[in-house]
């Protein structure tokens, strides 16, 4: 499962490497409102391509392309589902080790953990916020909370559902499926993303996803919660 905007350049590679991964027979693309060739590129390289007319984010991308999963399914048994970023290009194909956990049932999620660390543009704040948010919640430490790269089980994806909106949808993801007994493990994998870069539209970025992993550990902290409920509604 692939959330895609705007990575023509880098999609087919990733699909193709997705593709020739073991126990793959099935690569699910949707196209987030690209303005770019993604789609089209997307359905060149094999992919079966959903499409949003607007960008929706990534949270909304994932159930998009979960229940197109399951509506290709139809009476069999479910799938587990990996979700891989759309600029990986030919590193998708160091994916395997996370699937390996999930088949064999000893987790119901792994998160990948890269073994190369692309240099950002950013200082870390996302990911210290979502780290230390995710300790609180659960006093599980994760070495990358908010990497994307996932395999679970239909059952824990169900279990997680509805998703943090947004780019806050991994940390809430982790923080959820923990509370309710689900077993997640880190995987070391070789694999490497586009690296963010400094200029505005980085920086945009960075303020969006600093929102949105915020606003999903707010929404988890029982005094938050307790707080949003004495509140009353307003006309």
């Amino acid at each position: 499962m692939i959330p895609a905007v705007n990575e023509a350049d880098r999609i087919a590679a990733t699909i193709k490497a997705a593709a020739a991964l073991p126990g793959v027979d099935l690569v699910v693309v949707v196209d987030d409102g690209s303005t770019d060739r993604t789609g089209k590129v997307a359905r060149a390289a094999g992919a079966r391509v959903v499409r949003h007319s607007r960008n929706r984010g990534k949270a909304a991308a994932m159930e998009t392309g979960a229940e197109a999963v399951r509506l290709l399914d139809e009476d069999a048994a479910p799938r587990h589902l990996l979700f891989l970023d759309a600029d990986l290009g030919e590193t998708a194909h160091a994916a395997a080790p996370l699937v390996e956990p999930v088949r064999a049932g000893t987790a119901d999620m792994t998160i990948a953990q890269f073994s190369t660390r692309v240099k950002l543009g950013g200082h870390g704040l996302v990911v210290r916020l979502s780290k230390e948010g995710i300790r609180r919640a659960t006093g599980y430490e994760l070495a990358q909370p908010l990497n994307g790269q996932r395999c679970l089980t239909r059952a824990a994806f169900e279990a997680a559902r509805p998703l943090a909106h947004g780019f806050g949808v991994e940390t809430a993801l982790t923080i959820d499926l923990l509370r309710k007994g689900y077993r997640i493990a880190e995987v070391q994998v070789d694999m490497a993303h586009r690296a963010t870069g400094t200029d505005w539209r980085a920086q945009l970025h960075r303020a969006v996803q600093l929102r949105d992993v915020a606003l999903a550990l707010a929404t988890r902290d029982p005094l938050v919660v307790k707080n949003l409920g004495k509140r009353r509604p307003t006309r």
